[in-house]
Protein backbone atom coordinates (compact mmCIF):
# COMPACT_ATOMS: atom_id res chain seq x y z
CA UNK A 1 0.00 0.00 0.00
CA UNK A 2 2.57 2.38 0.97
CA UNK A 3 4.71 2.41 -2.60
CA UNK A 4 1.18 2.60 -4.15
CA UNK A 5 0.16 5.37 -2.39
CA UNK A 6 3.82 7.29 -2.83
CA UNK A 7 3.19 6.67 -6.94
CA UNK A 8 -0.26 8.44 -6.94
CA UNK A 9 1.00 10.99 -5.31
CA UNK A 10 3.92 11.61 -7.37
CA UNK A 11 1.95 11.14 -10.49
CA UNK A 12 -1.36 13.94 -9.02
CA UNK A 13 1.92 15.78 -8.19
CA UNK A 14 3.65 16.28 -10.97
CA UNK A 15 0.17 16.84 -13.36
CA UNK A 16 -0.48 20.20 -11.15
CA UNK A 17 3.01 21.38 -11.16
CA UNK A 18 2.76 22.50 -14.54
CA UNK A 19 -0.42 24.95 -14.03
CA UNK A 20 1.82 25.93 -10.64
CA UNK A 21 4.67 27.08 -12.55
CA UNK A 22 2.22 28.75 -14.41
CA UNK A 23 1.12 31.13 -11.41
CA UNK A 24 -2.22 29.29 -10.86
CA UNK A 25 -3.89 30.05 -7.86
CA UNK A 26 -6.59 27.87 -8.28
CA UNK A 27 -4.61 24.97 -8.85
CA UNK A 28 -2.36 25.72 -6.05
CA UNK A 29 -5.05 25.16 -3.59
CA UNK A 30 -6.60 22.19 -5.14
CA UNK A 31 -2.62 20.13 -5.42
CA UNK A 32 -1.90 21.51 -1.78
CA UNK A 33 -6.12 20.09 -0.65
CA UNK A 34 -5.63 16.89 -2.18
CA UNK A 35 -2.16 16.66 -0.63
CA UNK A 36 -3.52 17.57 2.94
CA UNK A 37 -6.31 15.30 2.31
CA UNK A 38 -4.18 13.05 1.52
CA UNK A 39 -2.27 12.95 4.81
CA UNK A 40 -5.07 13.24 7.31
CA UNK A 41 -7.47 10.94 5.67
CA UNK A 42 -4.78 8.11 6.53
CA UNK A 43 -3.76 9.65 10.10
CA UNK A 44 -7.77 9.71 11.08
CA UNK A 45 -7.93 5.82 9.54
CA UNK A 46 -4.96 4.82 11.36
CA UNK A 47 -5.57 6.68 14.50
CA UNK A 48 -9.13 4.78 14.80
CA UNK A 49 -7.90 1.53 13.63
CA UNK A 50 -9.67 1.53 10.50
CA UNK A 51 -6.11 0.53 8.49
CA UNK A 52 -2.89 -1.28 10.35
CA UNK A 53 -1.10 2.05 10.14
CA UNK A 54 -0.02 4.33 7.96
CA UNK A 55 1.73 3.90 4.39
CA UNK A 56 5.36 4.79 5.61
CA UNK A 57 6.83 8.26 4.86
CA UNK A 58 3.73 9.51 4.40
CA UNK A 59 3.65 12.60 6.69
CA UNK A 60 7.51 13.54 5.19
CA UNK A 61 6.68 12.81 0.94
CA UNK A 62 3.33 15.33 1.53
CA UNK A 63 5.34 17.94 3.49
CA UNK A 64 8.05 18.05 0.49
CA UNK A 65 5.36 17.74 -2.14
CA UNK A 66 3.46 21.00 -0.85
CA UNK A 67 6.84 22.76 -0.47
CA UNK A 68 7.40 21.88 -3.85
CA UNK A 69 4.19 23.11 -5.17
CA UNK A 70 4.31 26.64 -3.38
CA UNK A 71 8.07 27.06 -4.19
CA UNK A 72 7.43 26.65 -7.56
CA UNK A 73 4.28 28.98 -7.58
CA UNK A 74 6.18 31.44 -6.04
CA UNK A 75 9.32 31.43 -8.89
CA UNK A 76 11.55 30.15 -6.40
CA UNK A 77 12.57 27.28 -8.23
CA UNK A 78 13.73 28.92 -11.70
CA UNK A 79 11.84 26.42 -14.02
CA UNK A 80 9.90 23.20 -14.05
CA UNK A 81 12.87 20.69 -13.74
CA UNK A 82 11.67 17.04 -15.44
CA UNK A 83 9.64 14.15 -14.33
CA UNK A 84 12.63 12.26 -13.83
CA UNK A 85 14.18 15.32 -11.14
CA UNK A 86 11.07 15.63 -9.47
CA UNK A 87 10.02 12.17 -8.80
CA UNK A 88 13.39 11.60 -7.21
CA UNK A 89 13.45 14.42 -5.32
CA UNK A 90 9.80 13.27 -3.90
CA UNK A 91 10.96 9.31 -3.33
CA UNK A 92 14.67 10.22 -2.21
CA UNK A 93 15.10 7.06 -0.43
CA UNK A 94 16.87 8.22 2.83
CA UNK A 95 14.50 10.57 3.55
CA UNK A 96 11.06 8.95 1.89
CA UNK A 97 10.37 7.10 5.30
CA UNK A 98 11.26 9.74 8.19
CA UNK A 99 12.55 12.62 6.52
CA UNK A 100 14.67 15.18 6.73
CA UNK A 101 12.16 17.08 4.99
CA UNK A 102 14.63 18.51 2.14
CA UNK A 103 13.62 21.56 0.25
CA UNK A 104 13.92 21.04 -3.34
CA UNK A 105 16.57 24.24 -3.77
CA UNK A 106 18.91 21.98 -2.07
CA UNK A 107 18.17 19.14 -3.84
CA UNK A 108 19.03 20.72 -7.02
CA UNK A 109 22.18 21.78 -5.59
CA UNK A 110 23.65 17.81 -6.53
CA UNK A 111 24.19 19.20 -9.98
CA UNK A 112 27.14 21.29 -8.49
CA UNK A 113 28.60 18.62 -6.44
CA UNK A 114 28.28 15.97 -8.75
CA UNK A 115 30.10 18.09 -11.72
CA UNK A 116 27.86 18.63 -14.35
CA UNK A 117 28.26 22.49 -14.38
CA UNK A 118 31.63 21.99 -14.86
CA UNK A 119 32.14 19.31 -18.37
CA UNK A 120 35.76 19.79 -18.16
CA UNK A 121 36.38 19.40 -14.82
CA UNK A 122 39.19 16.64 -14.72
CA UNK A 123 37.98 12.91 -14.14
CA UNK A 124 40.19 11.96 -11.49
CA UNK A 125 39.13 15.82 -9.44
CA UNK A 126 35.75 14.69 -10.08
CA UNK A 127 36.26 10.88 -8.72
CA UNK A 128 38.22 12.55 -5.62
CA UNK A 129 35.87 14.87 -4.80
CA UNK A 130 32.88 12.02 -5.02
CA UNK A 131 35.54 9.72 -2.29
CA UNK A 132 35.52 12.78 -0.54
CA UNK A 133 31.77 12.91 -0.39
CA UNK A 134 31.53 9.42 0.20
CA UNK A 135 33.81 9.56 3.46
CA UNK A 136 32.52 12.99 4.80
CA UNK A 137 28.73 10.95 4.51
CA UNK A 138 29.63 7.57 6.34
CA UNK A 139 31.19 9.72 9.20
CA UNK A 140 27.51 11.18 9.77
CA UNK A 141 26.14 7.99 8.80
CA UNK A 142 28.29 5.72 11.54
CA UNK A 143 27.35 8.52 14.36
CA UNK A 144 23.68 8.57 13.37
CA UNK A 145 24.27 4.56 13.95
CA UNK A 146 25.60 4.43 16.97
CA UNK A 147 23.00 6.77 18.42
CA UNK A 148 20.31 4.52 17.29
CA UNK A 149 22.06 1.20 17.83
CA UNK A 150 24.28 1.92 21.00
CA UNK A 151 21.90 4.63 22.82
CA UNK A 152 18.35 4.45 21.67
CA UNK A 153 17.87 0.67 21.22
CA UNK A 154 18.63 0.09 24.51
CA UNK A 155 16.57 3.07 26.38
CA UNK A 156 13.71 1.77 24.13
CA UNK A 157 14.61 -1.71 26.12
CA UNK A 158 13.90 -0.11 29.48
CA UNK A 159 11.07 2.06 28.23
CA UNK A 160 9.52 -1.58 27.00
CA UNK A 161 10.58 -3.01 30.96
CA UNK A 162 8.67 -0.31 32.59
CA UNK A 163 5.50 -1.07 30.62
CA UNK A 164 5.75 -4.50 31.04
CA UNK A 165 5.73 -4.17 34.95
CA UNK A 166 2.49 -1.73 34.69
CA UNK A 167 2.25 1.88 34.47
CA UNK A 168 -0.31 1.63 37.46
CA UNK A 169 2.23 -0.32 39.06
CA UNK A 170 5.79 1.47 39.07
CA UNK A 171 7.40 3.55 42.01
CA UNK A 172 7.65 7.37 41.75
CA UNK A 173 11.78 7.54 41.40
CA UNK A 174 10.60 4.89 38.42
CA UNK A 175 8.55 7.23 36.92
CA UNK A 176 10.65 9.71 36.59
CA UNK A 177 13.67 7.56 35.32
CA UNK A 178 11.08 6.64 32.76
CA UNK A 179 10.50 10.45 31.28
CA UNK A 180 13.96 11.02 31.27
CA UNK A 181 14.77 7.39 29.61
CA UNK A 182 11.92 8.33 26.66
CA UNK A 183 13.07 11.75 26.18
CA UNK A 184 16.22 10.41 25.31
CA UNK A 185 15.23 7.07 23.61
CA UNK A 186 13.05 9.85 21.36
CA UNK A 187 15.69 11.76 20.86
CA UNK A 188 18.42 9.32 19.91
CA UNK A 189 16.49 7.52 17.49
CA UNK A 190 15.30 10.11 15.55
CA UNK A 191 18.47 12.14 16.10
CA UNK A 192 20.17 9.07 14.92
CA UNK A 193 18.10 8.46 11.99
CA UNK A 194 18.54 12.11 10.37
CA UNK A 195 21.99 11.93 10.96
CA UNK A 196 22.00 8.63 8.74
CA UNK A 197 19.37 9.86 5.79
CA UNK A 198 21.94 12.63 6.40
CA UNK A 199 24.86 10.95 6.01
CA UNK A 200 23.42 8.43 2.70
CA UNK A 201 22.29 12.53 1.09
CA UNK A 202 25.84 13.61 1.30
CA UNK A 203 27.22 10.08 -0.24
CA UNK A 204 25.12 10.46 -3.34
CA UNK A 205 26.25 14.19 -3.99
CA UNK A 206 23.69 16.46 -1.52
CA UNK A 207 24.77 19.27 1.00
CA UNK A 208 23.95 18.05 4.50
CA UNK A 209 20.41 18.29 6.08
CA UNK A 210 20.82 19.85 9.66
CA UNK A 211 17.73 18.21 11.93
CA UNK A 212 19.08 18.57 15.48
CA UNK A 213 21.45 21.75 17.08
CA UNK A 214 21.31 20.64 20.78
CA UNK A 215 17.66 21.53 21.76
CA UNK A 216 18.61 20.28 25.42
CA UNK A 217 20.80 23.76 25.74
CA UNK A 218 17.74 26.27 24.62
CA UNK A 219 16.48 28.25 26.66
CA UNK A 220 12.95 28.53 25.60
CA UNK A 221 10.36 25.95 24.15
CA UNK A 222 9.69 28.30 21.36
CA UNK A 223 13.83 28.28 20.76
CA UNK A 224 13.48 24.09 22.02
CA UNK A 225 11.83 23.83 18.55
CA UNK A 226 13.29 25.44 16.25
CA UNK A 227 16.23 23.07 17.42
CA UNK A 228 14.19 19.63 17.23
CA UNK A 229 12.99 18.66 13.61
CA UNK A 230 14.36 22.00 12.66
CA UNK A 231 13.31 20.93 8.64
CA UNK A 232 9.60 20.12 10.51
CA UNK A 233 9.61 23.60 12.14
CA UNK A 234 10.86 25.34 9.36
CA UNK A 235 8.29 23.95 6.94
CA UNK A 236 5.77 25.01 9.09
CA UNK A 237 7.08 28.69 10.09
CA UNK A 238 7.59 28.86 5.80
CA UNK A 239 4.34 27.70 4.73
CA UNK A 240 1.74 28.06 7.41
CA UNK A 241 3.13 30.83 9.83
CA UNK A 242 4.87 33.27 8.11
CA UNK A 243 1.89 33.26 5.26
CA UNK A 244 -0.44 34.17 8.07
CA UNK A 245 1.25 37.36 9.30
CA UNK A 246 3.64 35.98 11.48
CA UNK A 247 4.57 37.73 14.31
CA UNK A 248 4.09 41.58 12.62
CA UNK A 249 0.02 42.20 13.28
CA UNK A 250 -0.20 42.29 16.86
CA UNK A 251 -0.49 40.21 19.48
CA UNK A 252 -4.19 38.48 18.95
CA UNK A 253 -2.84 37.71 15.59
CA UNK A 254 0.11 36.33 16.88
CA UNK A 255 -1.37 34.26 19.17
CA UNK A 256 -3.99 32.82 16.44
CA UNK A 257 -1.42 31.94 14.27
CA UNK A 258 0.82 30.29 16.73
CA UNK A 259 -2.40 28.20 17.43
CA UNK A 260 -3.14 27.11 14.20
CA UNK A 261 0.68 26.07 13.49
CA UNK A 262 0.67 23.95 16.74
CA UNK A 263 -2.89 22.60 16.31
CA UNK A 264 -1.57 21.30 12.79
CA UNK A 265 1.88 20.03 14.09
CA UNK A 266 -0.34 18.04 16.52
CA UNK A 267 -2.32 16.58 13.75
CA UNK A 268 0.77 15.47 11.71
CA UNK A 269 2.02 13.38 14.14
CA UNK A 270 -1.57 11.82 15.00
CA UNK A 271 -5.66 12.38 15.69
CA UNK A 272 -5.59 10.64 19.04
CA UNK A 273 -6.28 12.90 21.94
CA UNK A 274 -2.67 12.70 23.01
CA UNK A 275 -0.63 14.48 20.26
CA UNK A 276 -3.62 16.91 20.48
CA UNK A 277 -3.19 17.31 24.06
CA UNK A 278 0.72 17.35 24.26
CA UNK A 279 0.60 19.73 21.03
CA UNK A 280 -1.88 22.54 23.49
CA UNK A 281 0.58 22.10 26.56
CA UNK A 282 4.01 22.91 24.03
CA UNK A 283 1.34 25.85 23.21
CA UNK A 284 0.52 27.43 26.22
CA UNK A 285 4.29 27.55 27.19
CA UNK A 286 4.99 29.00 23.76
CA UNK A 287 1.92 31.85 24.59
CA UNK A 288 3.29 32.40 27.77
CA UNK A 289 7.31 32.61 27.02
CA UNK A 290 6.25 34.62 24.12
CA UNK A 291 3.29 37.44 26.15
CA UNK A 292 4.43 37.00 29.77
CA UNK A 293 8.00 36.50 30.57
CA UNK A 294 10.07 37.46 28.07
CA UNK A 295 9.88 40.94 29.04
CA UNK A 296 11.40 39.49 32.14
CA UNK A 297 14.95 38.40 31.60
CA UNK A 298 16.13 37.03 34.54
CA UNK A 299 12.52 35.30 35.49
CA UNK A 300 12.41 33.90 32.01
CA UNK A 301 16.22 32.36 32.28
CA UNK A 302 14.83 30.47 35.30
CA UNK A 303 10.93 29.76 33.91
CA UNK A 304 12.63 28.58 30.42
CA UNK A 305 15.32 26.70 31.86
CA UNK A 306 12.23 24.26 33.62
CA UNK A 307 10.40 24.19 30.82
CA UNK A 308 12.91 22.40 28.60
CA UNK A 309 14.63 20.30 30.94
CA UNK A 310 11.71 19.37 33.22
CA UNK A 311 8.20 19.93 31.20
CA UNK A 312 9.45 19.08 28.04
CA UNK A 313 10.87 15.43 29.07
CA UNK A 314 7.04 15.21 30.75
CA UNK A 315 5.02 16.12 27.69
CA UNK A 316 7.18 13.56 25.51
CA UNK A 317 5.55 10.66 28.22
CA UNK A 318 2.01 12.64 26.79
CA UNK A 319 3.35 12.08 23.27
CA UNK A 320 4.27 8.35 23.71
CA UNK A 321 1.28 7.14 25.39
CA UNK A 322 -2.08 6.97 23.49
CA UNK A 323 -3.72 4.88 25.47
CA UNK A 324 -5.53 7.38 28.11
CA UNK A 325 -6.43 4.85 31.11
CA UNK A 326 -1.83 4.49 30.81
CA UNK A 327 -1.09 8.31 30.41
CA UNK A 328 -3.55 8.87 33.50
CA UNK A 329 -1.68 6.02 35.34
CA UNK A 330 1.65 7.57 34.90
CA UNK A 331 0.99 10.95 35.39
CA UNK A 332 -0.59 9.25 38.92
CA UNK A 333 2.52 7.74 39.42
CA UNK A 334 4.57 10.94 38.36
CA UNK A 335 2.86 13.50 40.84
CA UNK A 336 1.18 10.97 43.21
CA UNK A 337 -1.04 13.45 45.16
CA UNK A 338 -4.07 10.76 45.34
CA UNK A 339 -4.31 7.19 44.88
CA UNK A 340 -1.17 5.10 45.92
CA UNK A 341 1.62 5.84 47.45
CA UNK A 342 5.06 6.16 46.69
CA UNK A 343 6.15 3.07 47.92
CA UNK A 344 4.69 0.76 45.12
CA UNK A 345 7.83 -1.65 43.97
CA UNK A 346 10.08 0.65 45.99
CA UNK A 347 13.32 -1.64 44.70
CA UNK A 348 11.97 -1.47 40.97
CA UNK A 349 14.55 1.60 40.02
CA UNK A 350 17.65 0.29 41.08
CA UNK A 351 16.80 -2.95 39.43
CA UNK A 352 16.24 -1.39 35.79
CA UNK A 353 18.85 1.56 36.22
CA UNK A 354 21.57 -0.94 37.42
CA UNK A 355 20.99 -2.39 33.86
CA UNK A 356 20.70 0.59 31.63
CA UNK A 357 22.96 3.26 33.59
CA UNK A 358 25.65 3.17 30.97
CA UNK A 359 22.75 4.36 28.45
CA UNK A 360 21.65 7.45 30.36
CA UNK A 361 25.62 8.05 31.02
CA UNK A 362 26.51 7.97 27.08
CA UNK A 363 22.99 9.95 26.30
CA UNK A 364 23.87 12.43 28.65
CA UNK A 365 27.22 13.27 27.48
CA UNK A 366 26.24 13.42 23.91
CA UNK A 367 23.45 16.09 24.92
CA UNK A 368 26.89 18.78 25.82
CA UNK A 369 26.88 20.89 23.02
CA UNK A 370 31.03 20.91 22.56
CA UNK A 371 31.14 16.82 22.87
CA UNK A 372 28.81 16.68 19.24
CA UNK A 373 30.04 19.19 18.47
CA UNK A 374 33.90 18.32 18.78
CA UNK A 375 33.22 14.95 16.60
CA UNK A 376 31.50 16.57 14.03
CA UNK A 377 33.87 19.50 13.13
CA UNK A 378 37.12 17.30 13.27
CA UNK A 379 35.04 14.89 11.16
CA UNK A 380 38.26 14.77 8.69
CA UNK A 381 40.79 14.01 11.13
CA UNK A 382 42.29 10.53 11.01
CA UNK A 383 42.10 9.36 14.55
CA UNK A 384 37.87 10.25 14.12
CA UNK A 385 37.64 8.45 11.33
CA UNK A 386 39.38 5.41 12.72
CA UNK A 387 37.23 5.98 15.60
CA UNK A 388 34.23 5.53 13.15
CA UNK A 389 35.22 2.70 11.65
CA UNK A 390 35.94 1.25 14.67
CA UNK A 391 32.55 1.99 16.01
CA UNK A 392 30.54 1.06 13.04
CA UNK A 393 31.89 -2.79 13.56
CA UNK A 394 30.95 -2.40 17.37
CA UNK A 395 27.42 -1.46 16.03
CA UNK A 396 27.01 -3.61 13.75
CA UNK A 397 28.15 -6.37 16.42
CA UNK A 398 25.51 -5.09 19.25
CA UNK A 399 22.54 -5.40 15.93
CA UNK A 400 23.29 -8.80 15.35
CA UNK A 401 23.05 -9.62 18.67
CA UNK A 402 19.27 -8.07 19.79
CA UNK A 403 16.16 -8.03 17.60
CA UNK A 404 15.53 -4.87 15.41
CA UNK A 405 13.73 -2.20 16.98
CA UNK A 406 12.24 0.26 14.23
CA UNK A 407 13.14 4.01 14.10
CA UNK A 408 10.23 5.67 16.55
CA UNK A 409 9.10 8.38 13.53
CA UNK A 410 8.18 5.59 11.48
CA UNK A 411 4.40 5.64 13.04
CA UNK A 412 4.32 9.25 11.56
Amino acid sequence: MSMAVLLIAIVVNLLFSYKCQKKSKAFLFLIVAFDAILLLSFKFLAGYGSINGLPLGISFFTFKMVSYQVDLYKGKISKCPGVIAVASYFAMFPQVISGPIMRYSDFEKNKTLSGVEDEFMAFGSKLRMCFDKIEEGLVYFVLGFAMKALIADYLAMMWNDIGTIGYESISTPLAWAGVVCYSLNLYFDFWGYSLMAAGIGVMLGFPFVRNFDQPYSSKSVGEFYRRWHMTLGAWFRDYIYFPMGGSREGKLDTARNLIVVWVLTGLWHGVTLNFLLWAGLLLVMILFEKFLWSSKEKLMAVIGRIHVLIIVPITWVIFALPVTRDLIDYLKRLFPVYGPGVAVNSGDITKLMSMYWPFFVAGFVLLIPGSYGFLEKNRKNRFIRLLTLILFWVCAAFVSTKAGNPFLYFSF
